[in-house]
């Protein structure tokens, strides 16, 4: 896909409470949105027009009103990409994740410790950037619980945040997965700006639990999703990591959290840590080997 001359802005009315306004930005995502944020009461995305514009738009609102079920203020525009690609570093700054770990905007000079390891992120079109919940979630769990040259899988890599930030941490290899053909480029250029290319191998695909299982063997296992994608590709998660390795799953709201336990205790995996950042989860699962891993296995290979 080539980058998209402009951008539909959506901004819609942000609901009062915290679950509902949780939803609302999920399913912003869902329809494919870049990142959503709030401003002036309302949640706004942008995203790439496919085919006619105007149809797009249309058909996109549509969609958007399905999701909702209800009535939603939305206001849309049109923004220029060069507008857009500017607009989106407006508030991006080095942060401190963990005692030891620094993400940093790739314009923004930092300042670290000589114990710091320090992430160099430009997000581009892809998602993944340390003002999201679920990704500091993902970064505080991934320090955590890495073991020194571990096998990492990374599902729906994005802008390469997770792959990089293990990488750096000392996992011994990491594999990719990112479907996204505008977070590609950007995916490659944050793996070499982070000098760990030669770590990390890439695979452009979209995961099914089928595909996931087949990877493996992983000591770990990173996913910052969305709850309706975790669900089915859980038993493919499961499948790839090894009895006694760790799993990481963001992207989720508190609402979604006893039914994902539940499914991931029944595939042996037993939750281990629980990180709260706003309205965002994020969990730590631990593989006990209990599960039906058999059957497992073959459940995720026939997807």
């Amino acid at each position: 896909m080539m980058k998209p001359t402009r951008w539909l802005v959506l901004r819609v009315g942000r609901p009062p409470g915290e679950d509902e306004a949780g939803l609302l930005a999920e399913g912003l995502l869902a329809l494919g949105g870049r990142a959503v944020w709030e401003e002036e009461g309302a949640l706004v995305t942008h995203l790439a027009p496919e085919g006619q514009e105007e149809a797009f738009a249309r058909a996109t609102l549509e969609r958007l009103r399905d999701l909702a079920g209800r009535t939603l203020a939305i206001e849309t525009s049109w923004q220029p990409h060069e507008d857009w690609a500017e607009s989106w570093k407006r508030g991006l700054a080095p942060r401190r994740i963990t005692n030891r770990l620094v993400v940093t905007p790739s314009w923004e000079p930092v300042q670290a410790a000589p114990d710091d390891v320090v992430v160099v992120l430009d997000p581009g079109m892809a998602f993944g950037n340390a003002e999201h919940g679920t990704t500091r979630g993902c970064l505080r769990l991934l320090d955590r619980v890495l073991g020194e040259g571990e096998r990492v899988l990374d599902v729906g890599s994005g802008s390469g945040i997770l792959s990089i930030a293990a990488a750096r941490l000392g996992a011994g290899e990491v594999v990719a997965v990112e479907g996204d053909p505008l977070a590609w480029e950007t995916l490659k250029e944050n793996l070499d700006r982070n000098g760990v290319s030669g770590r990390v191998t890439l695979l452009r695909e979209w995961a099914t639990a089928g595909s996931l299982a087949r990877m493996g063997p992983f000591q770990g296992v990173l996913a910052n999703l969305e709850a309706g994608v975790l669900g089915p590709l859980l038993p493919g998660l499961g499948a790839a990591v090894v009895p006694g390795g760790w799993v990481v799953l963001s992207g989720l709201l508190e609402p979604d959290l006893e039914a994902l336990v539940g499914q991931a205790a029944r595939l042996g995996l037993e939750r281990v840590g629980l990180d709260a950042d706003g309205e965002w989860r994020s969990l730590l699962l631990r593989q006990t080997g209990t599960g039906p891993r058999a059957d497992q296995e073959r459940a995720a290979g026939a997807l």
